[in-house]
């Protein structure tokens, strides 16, 4: 079985969201999947994909600080500064984390730690409605 659909999530601040739910619900068809894998393809170079705690919120925010601090908007060796200050340091920091996941799927479900979930990285000001083509392929159980 094949699935492959595009999901379009709409415009959020900077910062490091927690979408699990939000994605896993455009996509229902995960639930006739027994065994397979999902691969998700965020088609952004100033956004970014990372699988990580989903309980605390400080760990989100810890992370934006981290990143933040690593890759400093305004640095003197940035060239690439056309679309403003936050541009060179998006792509490296989307480079950074990665613009994609491939996670297990078991009876229907991405099979997850406890403790993770699926985060969109937003590394722009104002970065726009974000596409991530979402591909699963697999057996089904019946």
């Amino acid at each position: 079985m094949w699935l492959q659909r595009t999901i379009t999530f709409e415009p959020r601040p900077r910062g490091i969201h927690l979408v699990t739910a939000e994605l896993l619900g455009e996509l229902p068809e995960l639930a006739d999947f027994e065994v397979g894998l999902l691969h998700l393809l965020i088609q952004h170079t100033s956004a970014s994909l990372t699988l990580n705690e989903n309980a605390s919120p400080e760990v989100r925010a810890d992370l934006d600080t981290w990143l933040d601090r690593a890759v400093p908007e305004g640095a003197s060796n940035w060239t690439h500064t056309l679309e403003g200050d936050d541009d060179m340091p998006a792509h490296v920091k989307a480079a950074l984390i990665g613009p994609s996941l491939t996670l297990p799927l078991r009876a229907g479900r991405p099979a997850l730690g406890t403790w993770q979930g699926i985060y969109l990285c937003e590394h722009r000001d104002r970065g726009g409605p974000r596409s991530v083509v979402a591909t699963a392929f697999g057996e089904g159980g019946g």
